[in-house]
């Protein structure tokens, strides 16, 4: 195998969670008076941390968000995963035939990265392998939580690669100096290109990529 280490987003890489999480943040913003379609959602709030998507729609409304809606958005988002999440089609299939210690690093907390794994079944395969922006304080497009992933596996950036399925998680990678590999759809395929990532469509397709 090329690598000697897999790094691997969480939503959108492993689980299916971002449209359950867009759909609920879309429903919030209606009820303080912000109106949004799914298809800008998904485009401009994938792969960013709560707290700068909360601060977008501060400039929207031109004011703070309520009190409690941060509280509210994880109640809610953390009940809808446990009955509707399911793992990214093929990921545990791929997971099965990579030789080498793979883990995953994520903008998220890590309470919510463990409750998303062990939803759809992926928890025992990263078990203490799970590491959070939320521990050093560094969110992407900063390459810090890629590079303490690496660094907590025993691995240099040029031995990793990290897979990925937003533009913000791209930029953080090549920023750290790690091959990258986007799950992309039609309309973020060139962006990734662009950002100097290798494109794929499934995760069938990463195992050959991958070289496994």
């Amino acid at each position: 195998m090329k690598y000697k280490c897999i790094i691997f987003d969480c939503d959108g890489v492993l689980v299916d969670s971002e449209e359950i999480s867009n759909e609920v943040l879309i429903e919030m913003m209606d009820a303080i008076g912000v109106k949004m379609e799914m298809e800008y959602a998904m485009e401009n709030f994938t792969g960013k941390s709560l707290n700068s998507i909360l601060k977008f729609i501060e400039s929207l409304i031109d004011k703070k968000v309520p009190s409690h809606f941060e509280k509210e958005f994880r109640e809610r988002t953390f009940k809808r995963f446990k009955t509707d999440l399911k793992p990214i089609k093929g990921i545990h299939t791929l997971l099965e035939k990579i030789s080498v210690p793979y883990c995953v690093a994520s903008s998220g907390p890590t309470e919510k990265i463990k409750l998303n794994l062990a939803t759809t079944g992926l928890i025992g395969k990263f078990e203490n392998r799970i590491f959070s922006s939320y521990e050093i304080g560094s969110w992407k497009p900063s390459p810090e939580i890629f590079e303490y992933a690496a660094s907590e596996m025993g691995f240099k950036p040029s031995e990793c690669a990290v897979i990925e399925d937003s533009i913000y998680g791209v930029i953080a990678a090549k920023r750290g100096g790690f091959d990258v590999f986007g799950l992309a759809n039609g309309k973020k395929q060139y962006e990734f290109e662009n950002e100097g990532a290798t494109v794929f469509f499934e995760m069938e397709k990463l195992i050959d990529l991958l070289e496994v």
